[in-house]
């Protein structure tokens, strides 16, 4: 086909919009925004953009990320591809939808403050515009299954933590119990965290170990295959 045949063809926007997870230690939340313009001005959205013309979709997605958080290097995925004729009342625009996982102490309230944006627990959230519900929809359950064979769950946790706080993050993201002992037992033995001497006492007087990630040792391991869950 030659390029100028290109111009008969009809004209689509190409969007990108980020389905953003935190974790405050007891809760999965998601980061939405006031939208600022319309259509659907004033309801809740997530934060999103068009694709540039001198830009890749990926690179489009984490400057908006980077626009809402002011932070880099954030854990980021490609979900989905979503392109209904009709899912954008302003025209005919496909959205590219990224999934992102934060430290929920990493988000400033000046941030929050300037883009009018406010964590909800996923159990509660609002009406969002267009199809951004089933955006969410959809980012939760690739997160359900990535946590379960990759270690993705400890980019929502400080970089020490409690054996207690891991087990309530994937209580949170699979949105019920787990049985601690098989859970301590299974995630122990897979040799990827390292103990440290401090203990967190906050929580009970006997207090529980702060453990590491290890990013070394998982490397090493992972082409042979883990279950987290």
């Amino acid at each position: 086909m030659h390029i100028s045949s290109y111009h008969h063809d009809d004209s689509i926007l190409i969007a990108v919009d980020c389905i953003i997870f935190g974790f405050d230690g007891r809760q999965l939340q998601a980061l939405f925004i006031r939208r600022g313009f319309e259509p659907e001005m004033g309801k809740w959205s997530l934060m999103g953009g068009f694709v540039n013309a001198n830009e890749g979709v990926d690179h489009a997605a984490s400057r908006v990320l980077h626009d809402l958080t002011g932070l880099s290097d954030i854990y980021m995925e490609q979900l989905h591809c979503f392109g209904d004729v009709n899912r954008d009342a302003a025209g005919r625009v496909v959205s590219i939808a990224y999934f992102a996982l934060i430290k929920i102490g990493d988000y400033s309230e000046q941030m929050q403050r300037e883009h009018e944006a406010r964590w909800f627990p996923l159990h509660a959230i609002p009406p969002l515009i267009f199809d951004h519900t089933e955006m969410v929809k959809k980012a939760k359950e690739r997160l359900q299954e990535k946590v379960a064979s990759h270690p993705i769950g400890f980019e929502l946790l400080a970089e020490r933590f409690t054996l207690p706080q891991l087990q309530n993050l994937y209580e949170a993201i699979y949105e019920g119990p787990i049985d601690k002992r098989n859970f301590t037992r299974k995630i122990l033995a897979l040799g990827i965290l390292n103990k440290l001497s401090e203990k967190e006492k906050e929580s009970s007087r006997k207090g529980a170990f702060y453990y590491v990630f290890d990013r070394d040792k998982y490397s090493k391991l992972a082409h042979e295959g883990m279950k987290f869950i």
